[in-house]
């Protein structure tokens, strides 16, 4: 969704992000191995989405709130969802913009610029870690995006390989009835079952054409 903003994607084919290696940046291992890269990853990451715009999928789908009660579960870690201006988002992996201590998750904040410096630490006096959900660790928000899909008229995937669990496994949620669709180039590819409409586009030409079919039909 945020990649046609220039933010690179989570995990590309060669299983970099940004020309590190997943396991040395987002993971807990990572966090205890080498603290200081891991903080900088985060804050060379967090500078990038400052200076990322919503694209018009965001928009789009900020607009669609004028004609259906929307809910947006991403799997994004940016905040170009709400900057575009939807009022209902949900973050499943956490959000960049916002950093938690490292012992007790309930204790987040918001940061102010682009940086986690070391040696600050939260209430209970622990270094403050990057608000995102690691390789390894649970996903917290899953229960509440299961729920909210299981309530869904239209469910609609944009723009993922529906290959990282326990994201992917949402689909399985979904009421028999609902109508289905998944905006993706390799949409067919990813996804062959017949209760889904494929949209073999990006995000943005993508996003547009569904929209017009629902408003048209609406």
């Amino acid at each position: 969704m945020s990649a046609e903003s220039g933010l690179k994607t989570f995990r590309d084919s060669d299983g970099l992000w940004e020309n590190y290696r997943i396991e040395d940046v987002a993971t807990p291992m990572a966090w205890v191995k080498d603290r200081k890269l891991v903080l900088d990853f985060y804050n060379q990451r967090r500078k990038q989405v400052l200076q990322a715009q919503p694209n018009e999928a965001h928009k789009s789908l900020a607009v669609l709130e004028k004609h259906f009660d929307v809910h947006v579960i991403t799997q994004n870690i940016d905040d170009l969802h709400e900057r575009a201006g939807s009022t209902k988002v949900l973050h499943l992996h956490g959000q960049i913009r916002k950093s938690r201590s490292s012992v007790d998750p309930s204790l987040i904040y918001d940061i102010n610029g682009w940086e986690i410096k070391e040696g600050e630490k939260c209430e209970k006096g622990s270094q403050l870690r990057p608000h995102i959900v690691w390789f390894g660790e649970a996903v917290p928000e899953l229960p509440n995006a299961a729920h909210l899909v299981s309530m869904a008229d239209i469910f609609v995937i944009i723009g993922t390989s529906l290959q990282v669990y326990p994201a992917a496994s949402l689909v399985g949620y979904a009421p028999v009835e609902s109508e289905k669709y998944y905006i993706d180039p390799y949409a067919s590819q990813n996804y062959s079952y017949n209760d889904i409409i494929c949209i073999n586009k990006k995000a943005v030409e993508g996003v547009s054409e569904l929209i017009h079919h629902l408003l048209k039909v609406a």
